[in-house]
C-alpha cells in the first residue's frame, strides 16, 4: 500500500483525541473506515502504531516516533503551500497573528486598520493567548507572527523588540485623581478601592509583585478577566485600575495618572519561528508594525 497524507492525519487524530469514535467525527468519516485505514497504515511500516488495550487509545513507542515526524511533515508541507500562494505582490495573501490579551485593548486595532490600508487584499486570524500559547504555536506552525513581552523564549523563537509598555494608574476623566499634575505615591493606593485583571493574567501577577515590593495592599472592589469589562468599569465608577499608559491614547474617557515610583517596564517584542518561511505578508506587516510604534510615539525598546 502506497502511504498517503490522509494516514498520516488519520493517525494524528486518533492520537489527538485518544478515541477512535471522536477521532472520526473530528475527521468526518466512519469509524469502521478509521480503523482498516489505521490498520493499513501499521501492516505497511510492519509495526504497531497504537495501544488499544486501555481505555484512552496510545501511541505505542514506535507510534511516538513516527507521530513525531508525521507531524513535522504535514506542517512543512502545510508551509510549502503557502509559499506557493504567496503573492509577492500583496494583493492577496494571509496572516496568522497571536497576541496576548493587553494589546488587544490598544495595539490590534490600529494595526489592524493600518493593514486594512495598505494591503486590503490580505486576510488577517487574530487569536488573543498566553505567551506560552504563542511561543508554542510558533514552533507547531499555527501562527506566523506573536507579540508578546521579553523572554526568556524557548529555542527555535526570535523577538525583536517593538517598545517600551508602561504600566500606570487609570481613572475615569471624572475621578478626583484625574487632574492631578504631579505622580500619586503608591502609599497612597492603601486608601483606594481599585478593579484590577484576575489572577490568570501575567500582567496582575506583575502589578501584585509592584504593591508587595513597596508594602501597599489596595482594596481590590473589581476582578475581570476582560480589559473592556474593566475600562467600562473606570468610566462608570469611582473606581481606579492598573493598565497600560497606552491605552489611554485612543480612550478620551479614560486618564492615566503617573505613579511614584513607577511601575516596572517591560518590553515588548515581535516574535516568529526562527526556521519559518516569512511570507510576503509576514514581511509586510513586521515592516507595518515598526511603522506603527514610531507614528504613535510608544516609548523605544531599550
Amino acid at each position: 500500500m502506497a502511504l498517503e497524507l490522509r494516514h498520516l492525519r488519520y493517525l494524528l487524530a486518533v492520537a489527538d483525541h485518544g478515541n477512535f469514535t471522536r477521532a472520526a467525527e473530528d475527521l468526518h468519516i466512519s469509524q469502521p473506515t478509521l480503523s482498516q485505514q489505521i490498520r493499513q497504515l501499521e501492516r505497511t511500516l510492519g509495526t504497531q502504531l497504537l495501544d488499544r488495550t486501555g481505555r484512552t487509545v496510545r501511541l505505542t513507542d514506535a507510534g511516538e516516533a513516527y507521530a513525531h515526524h508525521a507531524r513535522g511533515a504535514l506542517r512543512d508541507l502545510a508551509a510549502a503551500e503557502r509559499a506557493v500562494h504567496d503573492v509577492q505582490d500583496l494583493s492577496r495573501g494571509r496572516l496568522r497573528l497571536a497576541v496576548t490579551p493587553t494589546f488587544t485593548a490598544y495595539l490590534v486595532g490600529p494595526l489592524t486598520a493600518e493593514l486594512h490600508t495598505r494591503h486590503p487584499g490580505i486576510t488577517l486570524t487574530v487569536r488573543e493567548t498566553t505567551q506560552n500559547d504563542i511561543e508554542t504555536g510558533l514552533l507547531a506552525d499555527e501562527f506566523d507572527l506573536g507579540i508578546a513581552f521579553q523572554g526568556p523564549h524557548p529555542p527555535g523563537v526570535t523577538a525583536t523588540a517593538l517598545f517600551t509598555e508602561t504600566l500606570t494608574l487609570v481613572t475615569g476623566t471624572h475621578h478626583p485623581l484625574a487632574d492631578r499634575a504631579a505622580p500619586l505615591p503608591v502609599r497612597e493606593l492603601a486608601d483606594r478601592r481599585l478593579a484590577l485583571l484576575s489572577g490568570d493574567f501575567a500582567t496582575r501577577g506583575h502589578i501584585d509583585a509592584y504593591f508587595e515590593r513597596h508594602r501597599v495592599s489596595p482594596c481590590i472592589t473589581v476582578e475581570a478577566n476582560s480589559i473592556q469589562a474593566l475600562t467600562e468599569v473606570v468610566q462608570r465608577t469611582p473606581l481606579a485600575t492598573v493598565l497600560p499608559d497606552a491605552l489611554t491614547h485612543d480612550h478620551p474617557r479614560l486618564t492615566p495618572v503617573p505613579l511614584d515610583p513607577a511601575l516596572p517596564t517591560r518590553t515588548v517584542t515581535l516574535l516568529r519561528r526562527a526556521d519559518a518561511y516569512r511570507s510576503a505578508a509576514a514581511r509586510a506587516f513586521t515592516h507595518l508594525v515598526h511603522d506603527l510604534v514610531r507614528t504613535r510615539g510608544y516609548i523605544p525598546a531599550r
